[in-house]
């Protein structure tokens, strides 16, 4: 009897931990400055499911991606809740590390992946969690690329991102619910990278 309650709870708890949250997508876009200096949108995307706060189930979000105009590279900001987290141990908090041989320091500070970060959001919080940002929040991108092209066949791919500074991007974001059309974030123009 204990084994059939049991299973019968490890099936219906899902339905329920799933029936309780609200789902939404985030979004923000917003002009800024290569590596090169050339002039991109750049467009951060997450999820978040919301619980009600007498429930017991804590607020889950995805990673953020971050997205420049125009580049194939794409960064996933993560979180200590984060599947893969353990692997992005450069910082405390909301953060990407970068990859030898692909980006480089740009401000001052060490120069070890292992031990900074080149993306982190709201970096004054070691605590801070994606799943609590909200629609105002701080991005800091300290790292260039080693290169902004690479060769993929016979053709050349742009992997440039967001330009490096010391002093934190403010970004706005906007929040709806998942899956209505209203709160799909819009797709960056390629029409400016064929222009090019």
């Amino acid at each position: 009897m204990t084994s059939g309650f049991a299973k019968g709870l490890t099936a219906i708890l899902p339905v329920l931990l799933s029936g309780c949250a609200s789902y939404y997508t985030h979004y923000a876009v917003f002009p800024a400055q290569n590596s090169e200096g050339e002039d991109r949108q750049i467009k951060l995307t997450w999820q978040t499911a919301d619980y009600p706060g007498w429930w017991f189930a804590d607020d889950k979000s995805t990673p953020i991606s971050l997205e420049t105009q125009c580049s194939t590279r794409t960064w996933r900001i993560v979180d200590r809740t984060h599947s893969g987290a353990s692997d992005a141990d450069c910082a405390p908090g909301i953060r990407a590390c970068g990859a030898a041989g692909e980006d480089q320091f740009a401000t001052e500070g060490s120069q070890d992946f292992a031990e900074r970060a080149c993306v982190r959001v709201n970096p004054g919080n070691a605590e801070a969690l994606v799943a609590d940002i909200s629609s105002s929040f701080e991005l800091l991108m300290s790292c260039r690329p080693t290169r902004t092209s690479r060769l993929a066949g016979d053709e050349s791919v742009n992997t440039d991102y967001l330009r490096a500074s010391s002093v934190p991007y403010t970004v706005y974001s906007r929040k709806g619910p998942r899956g209505r059309l209203d709160s799909k974030p819009p797709e960056l123009d390629d029409a400016v990278c064929d222009d090019e």
